[in-house]
């Protein structure tokens, strides 16, 4: 199936107005970060926790992965279905995180600083991951390699790419994305795709 066919067999799977992909378009906004010494990336997490923590490229990567299985909604109105990853399960990060009680939500930090933010409920999903490969490949410079979250059923904006950052917060608030016209919550069958208000 090419991209724009609408589909009639998987429907209980593509949110309204959504068409189906094979392929995996490439959406971003500025330039593709690229790294040359990994010895300088770590991902942070800070915020509304008991203590800050800073995992090296070389902990993150260490970390159990698994594998995930599941269907993607971009808010530009493509979906693709069946995606295979392997990835860090959020929990494996929770393990060593002592969240406070005032913690409500999340603040994902991307590279060049792109933010989006999630109720916490969201983040702590057993569907929602930190993937590394996809298709059995490295994720790719342009897909948000080392590491990208993947919270699969929000719209695909949610699932930061070029992550460095996971901040815990007591109350929401919106990130880049959210402040520049994207919805604070983005549920892909409600077609919570823009806020004007």
């Amino acid at each position: 199936m090419l991209f724009g066919e609408k589909s009639q067999v998987h429907n209980d799977r593509v949110p309204p107005g959504q068409t189906l992909t094979q392929g995996w378009p490439v959406l971003h906004y500025g330039s593709v970060p690229h790294y040359k010494d990994m010895s300088q990336w770590d991902l942070k997490i800070f915020g509304e926790v008991e203590q800050d923590i800073a995992l090296s490229f070389d902990e993150f990567m260490a970390l159990p992965r698994k594998e995930f299985r599941n269907d993607i909604h971009c808010v530009t109105t493509w979906s693709k279905l069946d995606n295979v990853w392997e990835g860090v399960a959020v929990s494996e990060i929770m393990s060593n995180v002592r969240l406070r009680p005032e913690a409500t939500h999340v603040m994902l930090h991307a590279e060049q600083g792109w933010t989006t933010n999630l109720p916490l409920q969201d983040f702590l999903m057993d569907t929602s991951f930190f993937g590394i490969k996809h298709g059995g490949e490295p994720l790719s410079p342009d897909h948000g390699y080392p590491v990208r979250m993947v919270v699969p059923h929000l719209y695909f904006w949610k699932s930061a790419k070029w992550l460095r950052g996971i901040e815990f917060m007591s109350k929401d608030k919106p990130g880049f994305w959210e402040r520049n016209g994207y919805h604070m919550y983005g549920d892909p069958w409600l077609e919570q795709r823009y806020d004007f208000d």
